[in-house]
């Protein structure tokens, strides 16, 4: 005799809650998201950005730097020296040791300040994927998707520049190489190995930042929508002060790590064009190609990151014009004629003002990541409709925000600035460097 359904499928989620319980790494409730989430932590303590408590991580990281990261191209510089000048104008010391310099110090900052995120928050944390009242679920097929460009992005940057690289190390090996082809060959392939993973660390730091900002432009079209919706204003006044605390963490975050890569991508540029315009011999491809390629990937690095800043400012400052079309519009369509109290003198009586406005500094940051927003925010009852969104307005004028490096705030300006004092250093080197002098 069958029993109750509503009995039999009571006990049918009971036993398959229990066997998720019991068997975590089987639980079908884990979402696209945590897959996601998994893969690019995997993909970062691959690549040793040191994300756990345990103290041989920490020693494993390391030692994978110290090794593919400095051990192995110093090892490849030494053993390709060509004693008594005998590699004919196709080797340039000074070169190759510049270029492996500050290849290593941005691989450092970069391991560095992420690792140091990562640790302290986690990478959902980090990413802000799950901050507030389950907005994971509501944005979960946005995140992935962001995470699956994190790696496109990834692929489409170090392709190019990994086929130029083995072009440019197998003409200087096949120039300059007076040994064995085996021990050539090993030569060659220790130096690709080991540009693969400096190159990488720098370019995923950046992408990482790149991926972060994205995110948050996601909450921030999100909000522009939402203004659409026929809601209480200090909802809307909430969210916006939820959105630019996060705006707040997230740049002070990356402050150091985006201050030291545009400083060391300068400096590498400044230094390669003295370097390129003191030489008096023939520079080409072949002796100076390495210059151009850490030039490419170095400037590439940079536009990145000041592209996601500039989108995420560019975001947050266009808030103050969408917040007074919807005021207009709700204004001129409203049939609301309440007023505000007013005073003897005539003058509307204003709100006190709320703990919600308080502007925290960059260094308190650290202690208030768990801090919510206050929920005795609302403007006392007597004031309008009107007056309220007229409040809101004005509050998104003069407080857009952005992602700000010690108060500079990244907008389009300030990128255009950078970006074109970055280009035109490194076409500089391009056109110093890749040259075929004719015979």
């Amino acid at each position: 005799m069958a029993g109750d359904p509503k009995t039999l499928e009571r006990d049918r989620l009971q036993s398959s809650t229990s066997a998720a319980t019991q068997s975590p790494l089987l639980n079908p409730s884990e979402t696209d998201l945590d897959h996601s989430l998994r893969r690019l932590e995997v993909f970062l303590s691959l690549l040793g950005f040191h994300s756990h408590s345990s103290i041989l991580k920490l020693l494993l990281c390391a030692s994978a730097f110290l090794l593919l990261g400095v051990a192995v191209p110093v090892s490849t510089i030494i053993l390709t020296l060509c004693p008594h000048g005998g590699c004919d104008g196709y080797w340039i010391e000074r070169f190759e040791v510049t270029v492996l310099v500050f290849r290593v110090l941005l691989a450092a900052v970069s391991l560095a300040c992420v690792s140091r995120n990562l640790y302290k928050y986690g990478i959902r944390r980090f990413l802000f994927v799950d901050q507030h009242h389950g907005q994971a679920d509501r944005f979960q097929k946005e995140y992935v998707r962001k995470i699956q460009d994190f790696f496109l992005l990834l692929l489409w940057w170090m392709l190019p520049c990994f086929i130029v690289k083995v072009v440019r190390e197998i003409l200087r090996f096949g120039a300059i190489s007076h040994d064995s082809t085996w021990k050539a060959s090993v030569v060659l392939l220790f130096s690709i190995v080991s540009w693969i993973y400096l190159t990488t660390v720098f370019l995923a730091s950046c992408l990482l930042f790149n991926l972060v900002c994205n995110l948050q432009v996601i909450h921030f079209e999100d909000y522009a929508r939402l203004l659409e919706t026929d809601m209480d204003t200090p909802v809307f006044l909430e969210e916006h002060v939820r959105l630019r605390y996060n705006l707040s963490k997230i740049s002070h975050r990356f402050r150091a790590f985006l201050l030291s890569v545009f400083l060391f991508v300068s400096a590498s540029q400044f230094v390669a064009l003295i370097q390129t315009t003191g030489y008096k011999e023939t520079i080409s491809f072949t002796n100076s190609g390495d210059l151009a390629v850490a030039s490419v990937v170095q400037v590439v690095g940079v536009v990145l990151c000041l592209h996601a800043a500039a989108k995420m400012s560019h975001r947050a400052q266009s808030l103050a014009s969408v917040a007074c079309k919807w005021h207009a519009l709700l204004t001129c369509s409203s049939t609301d004629t309440s007023q505000g109290r007013t005073n003897s003198s005539g003058n509307l009586e204003g709100a006190q003002p709320a703990p919600l406005l308080i502007n925290y500094s960059e260094s308190d940051l650290e202690s208030l990541d768990n801090v919510t927003v206050p929920a005795n925010t609302r403007p006392v009852s007597y004031m309008s409709t009107y007056h309220k969104r007229q409040a809101l307005a004005m509050y998104l004028q003069t407080n857009a925000g952005g992602i700000t490096v010690f108060g500079w705030i990244i907008d389009r300006v300030l990128m255009n600035t950078i970006f074109f004092l970055e280009m035109s250093l490194v076409l500089f080197v391009l056109g110093k460097t890749i040259v075929f002098p004719s015979k």
